[in-house]
């Protein structure tokens, strides 16, 4: 069974950091594409960033690109998000996700293309 658990959210003041991390089990299999994707309230579940475990390449949102970092550890099997100079607008909750199916990460920013996600873990940024 594919469990996801993520960590790492808290409380920051603008300009701050914070490393989320998502702990992946139950699937074998190191070249899958995941994601982070994050969601405030009244708002669409939004993309983050993505990778593709099999060949490192990553893929970021117009908004992050530049302050976020995504990358994963095969041998433990865990997805990050390194945050930096953290805005008020990034408050969310985020999420990760994995898709087992696609043998790339083209989709990366399609939400419907992950089957699998986390619970979610709170960020907020304050002014």
């Amino acid at each position: 069974q594919v469990h996801l658990v993520e960590s790492g959210g808290g409380s920051v003041q603008t300009g701050g950091s914070l490393r989320l991390s998502c702990a992946a089990s139950g699937y074998t299999g190191s070249t899958v594409c995941m994601g982070w994707f994050r969601q405030s309230p009244g708002k669409e579940r939004e993309e983050v960033a993505g990778i593709y475990t099999g060949g490192g390449s990553t893929y970021y949102a117009d908004s992050v690109k530049g302050r976020f970092t995504i990358s994963h550890d095969n041998a433990k099997n865990t997805l990050y998000l390194q945050m930096d100079s953290l805005k008020p607008e990034d408050s969310a909750m985020y999420y990760c996700a994995v898709d087992l199916l696609s043998s790339s990460c083209g989709s990366w920013d399609n939400s419907g293309s992950f089957g699998y996600w986390g619970q979610g873990t709170q960020v907020t940024v304050s002014s």
